[in-house]
């Protein structure tokens, strides 16, 4: 049986998540109307994989003896000014979610709750690979620059690239 303040813990990160799918597709829907298709291609699918970790979540909480939370949601920003301010954002929206990760990870050790700690640890490794393939994004974004034929090409292979596989 999950601790109260393990289940609030897990619903706060429940709402996270789901803020995450809906900011991501906030981005691609945004991508897609610039007429970046690999690119909203890339974010459509990163979407789903927020909304997978969120269910993830919600089934961990309810087979524990919690009852997970499903968020109301506010609405995400929907107008960029390029795609160097879309990934931007997605690095940092990413670096708060390895912050909240790691709270509840650290509440976990600090309640005793290791079943809960070793469920969490794949969020943990997640949140590398998320983090270091939005720096690998912006990194190649600043080697192209203003270029369009390099952000044609940018854009194109983005759109076969898995969310948290590989790197551009």
């Amino acid at each position: 049986m999950l601790k109260d303040k393990i289940v609030g813990a897990l619903n706060l990160q429940v709402k996270l998540e789901a803020q995450s799918s809906q900011f991501y597709l906030s981005m691609a829907s945004w991508a897609e109307s610039e007429g970046l298709n690999g690119t909203a291609e890339f974010l459509f699918r990163h979407s789903d994989e927020e909304r997978q970790h969120m269910l993830k979540l919600v089934r961990f909480i309810n087979e524990r003896g919690g009852q997970a939370v499903i968020p109301a949601l506010s609405a995400p920003k929907r107008k960029f000014v390029g795609l160097h301010e879309v990934f931007e954002n997605l690095l940092s929206h990413e670096t708060s979610v390895t912050e909240s990760i790691n709270k509840v990870v650290d509440l976990c050790l600090n309640l005793k709750d290791y079943t809960t700690h070793h469920f969490m640890q794949w969020y943990v490794a997640e949140q590398i690979e998320e983090e270091a393939l939005a720096r690998t994004i912006l990194d190649k974004l600043n080697m192209i620059g203003s270029d369009s034929a390099g952000l044609y090409l940018f854009d194109r292979d983005l759109g076969s690239l898995m969310p948290s596989k590989g790197v551009v």
